[in-house]
């Protein structure tokens, strides 16, 4: 536990010790979400270091929340998983995501934009089922992002899964979807529609007509995004 801890028998204040340092919550989330190796866990939290998220991870497993396993050298052959006690901590992340959904006003999340988490939390919740029974190539394209960050690739292969790449597999493209950052963002957490942002312009979609027109089927959604807003004059504050 934290050295700048609470000094609090209370249940509530030694959980929160373990919990509540920065982006513990943030890591668990990855972890929940299926990620295992430290790679995969740095592109769920690209904006924390690496020394510190082998430190929060020593830290879970300290607490009995983590087990690591592999016999390889270092990080890169570990694995991180849940154990018993990490695994009954699920409903509560899940609410925090749930609370934030419904409570954080839309345009403050939106300001907080991460082009990276954004393609990486796609790749994951993508859903092949709508697609057809052969590789998929689907390219990303954002003009508001830096150069490094403005192109992406997911490749669907039946069998195998969901691929993400920032750099060109060299592929025949299926689909080019072209947004801002911020519409896409929109659309992953269920703010707006893929047939809004189509309809007024801030996203484009060419390619194969039957994967274009089915893009909001096969894209999935944040897990949070059918959350619903409070009713009217019930928000926040």
């Amino acid at each position: 536990m934290s050295k700048g801890g609470y000094e609090q028998f209370c249940p509530v204040a030694m959980a929160a010790e373990v919990l509540c340092t920065r982006w513990t919550i943030v890591l668990l989330r990855e972890l929940m979400a299926g990620s295992t190796r430290f790679n995969a866990l740095r592109r769920g939290v690209p904006r924390m270091s690496p020394a510190l998220l082998s430190q929060r991870l020593k830290e879970l497993e300290a607490a009995g929340v983590v087990a690591k396993s592999g016999s390889g050298n270092g990080q890169a052959g570990s694995e991180y998983r849940l154990t018993e006690a990490g695994r009954e901590l699920i409903p509560l992340i899940q609410a925090f995501g749930f609370w934030g959904q419904r409570w954080i006003d839309a345009e403050l999340s939106l300001s907080r934009l991460d082009v990276q988490l954004l393609m990486w939390d796609m790749r994951r919740n993508l859903d092949p089922d709508p697609l057809p029974p052969r590789r998929s190539v689907i390219r990303f394209r954002y003009d508001d992002a830096v150069a490094a960050q403005a192109l992406w690739w997911l490749i669907v292969e039946p069998g195998v899964g969901v691929d993400l790449c920032s750099v060109d597999p060299g592929h025949d493209l299926d689909v080019e979807v072209r947004a801002d950052v911020r519409t896409m963002t929109a659309i992953w957490m269920g703010h707006e529609t893929v047939k809004t942002a189509l309809a007024d312009g801030r996203l484009s979609v060419e390619g194969d007509r039957d994967l274009c027109g089915s893009m909001q089927t096969w894209l999935g959604l944040s897990p949070f995004a059918s959350t619903p807003k409070p009713a009217l004059g019930t928000e926040a504050g």
